[in-house]
C-alpha cells in the first residue's frame, strides 16, 4: 500500500511537471501569423478620414476568425515612416514604399492637393506593381487621380470626391466616371467620393472579399449604417440573393 501511495504522488508530480511544461510551450508559440495584407497608403496631408475609415472596418473583422488571416498594414509614401494628416493626426507607418510589399488588398486615399502625389513616379510605379497581383485595389476621394495616373481606372466604373468628376473623367477618358455616386463598385475595383464615405466602401468591399453576413456583423460592431442610396454595384456579391447592380448587404 505504501509503495502504491509513493508511486502514486511521482505520478502525480509528473503530471504536474508536464502540464507546465506544455502550458509554457504554447505561451512560447507565436500566433500564426496572417497570410493576406490589406495596405493603406499613408502621406502627409492625407485625409484623415480616407486612411482611418478602412484601417477600422478591416482592423475590426481581421479580429475575427473569419479573417483572421488578413492584417492591416499602412504604407507611407515618402522615406518618413511618421506622417500628419490633413486634420492634424500623427500616423507612424509599418513600412514604405520603399519596402516593396506586394499586399493582396490596396487603399489609396486623398488629400486636397494631390498635384505632388500624381507626379510621384515611385508612387506610381509602385501601385503598377502591386495592382499585376493584387486582388482588390480601392481609393477614396481624389485618391482615384492617383489610381487614373496608374492606369488602373481604364476600362472600370469609377468615382471620385463630389465635384471632381468633370476633372477626372476630363483627365482619363479611358474611365468612366459616375456621377452623384458614393461608392462604385467595378471588377475588382472600389472608389468613394471620401469622407465618412470612406466606411461604406470598405463595409461594401468587405462583403465583396467575405460574405453580407460577415459585412453586417462589422457594421454593428462599429456601430455605422452604410447608405445604399449612392451605390453602384457591377459585380455580384458573395450573396447569391445579390443581383448585378444592387448590394445584398442589409445593414442593421
Amino acid at each position: 500500500m505504501l509503495f502504491s501511495k509513493i508511486y502514486l504522488k511521482k505520478a502525480f508530480i509528473s503530471f504536474l511537471k508536464y502540464t507546465n511544461v506544455i502550458a509554457l510551450l504554447s505561451l512560447a508559440l507565436p500566433a500564426m501569423a496572417a497570410t493576406s495584407k490589406i495596405g493603406i497608403l499613408v502621406f502627409d496631408d492625407a485625409l484623415t478620414s480616407d486612411i482611418t475609415a478602412p484601417a477600422e472596418i478591416f482592423g475590426s473583422a481581421s479580429k475575427q476568425k473569419w479573417f483572421s488571416s488578413y492584417e492591416v498594414i499602412l504604407i507611407a509614401v515618402g522615406k518618413n515612416k511618421e506622417i500628419k494628416t490633413e486634420e492634424g493626426l500623427k500616423i507612424v507607418a509599418d513600412a514604405t514604399i520603399e519596402d516593396d510589399i506586394r499586399p493582396d488588398i490596396l487603399i489609396v486615399p486623398g488629400a486636397y492637393d494631390i498635384t505632388q502625389l500624381v507626379k510621384n513616379k515611385a508612387l506610381i510605379q509602385y501601385i503598377q506593381k502591386v495592382a499585376k497581383t493584387a486582388r482588390w485595389i480601392g481609393s477614396n476621394c481624389a485618391g482615384a487621380f492617383i489610381l487614373g495616373e496608374a492606369g488602373i481606372l481604364n476600362g472600370h466604373k469609377v468615382t471620385t470626391w463630389r465635384g471632381g468628376e468633370k476633372g477626372l473623367q476630363k483627365k482619363y477618358a479611358k474611365a468612366e466616371v459616375q456621377f452623384d455616386k458614393n461608392v462604385v463598385i467595378s471588377g475588382n475595383l472600389v472608389t468613394s467620393q471620401g469622407g465618412i464615405v470612406s466606411y461604406d466602401a470598405a463595409l461594401f468591399m468587405l462583403e465583396q472579399i467575405s460574405s453580407s453576413e460577415n459585412a453586417n456583423k462589422i457594421s454593428k460592431l462599429v456601430n455605422y449604417t452604410p447608405s445604399h442610396k449612392g451605390l453602384f454595384c457591377e459585380r455580384k456579391t458573395t450573396s447569391v440573393s445579390n443581383v448585378v447592380g444592387h448590394s445584398a448587404f442589409i445593414a442593421p
